[in-house]
């Protein structure tokens, strides 16, 4: 096996537990906020919808990480299946993708894959606040 072959798959293995943790934090972000909802529904935890948009915020942003280092790994694959099989150097930093190729990570946190996941979450801790507060319930 050459080089080459060897730290691409490398890199892909790292693509490989980005898009893994991505996965799994979707599945703990729907567990969380359904057990945040479940235990307010009882009076003296009513409170609880409000803090729910800070543990739906914080796994937002982490998807949005394991998202943006997905795309960096990516862009690093690119750049080491063009190189010469001497140059292969077996790097996995990457700080060498630079200027426009270098994606954002606030731009990934608003991707088309992370907003449809994330915003009816959002929608649903807003929808149950402005419920509650309706119907008084906001003791």
């Amino acid at each position: 096996m050459s080089n080459k072959q060897k730290h691409l798959e490398m890199i892909q293995g790292a693509i490989n537990r980005f898009s893994t943790n991505s996965f799994l934090l979707k599945g703990w972000s729907v567990t969380l906020l359904s057990a945040l909802l479940a235990l307010s529904t009882h009076k003296s935890n009513v409170n609880l919808v409000y803090f729910a948009c800070i543990p739906t915020t914080i796994l937002w942003g982490l998807d949005g990480f394991f998202l943006w280092q997905e795309q960096l790994f990516r862009k690093l694959y690119d750049l080491v299946r063009v190189l010469p099989e001497d140059k292969i150097d077996f790097s996995m930093d990457t700080d060498q993708i630079t200027g426009d190729d270098r994606p954002k990570w606030f731009k990934v946190i608003r991707s088309k894959t992370l907003i449809p996941f994330h915003c009816p979450l959002f929608l649903t801790i807003i929808a149950i606040i402005i419920y509650r507060l309706a119907q008084g319930d906001n003791n």
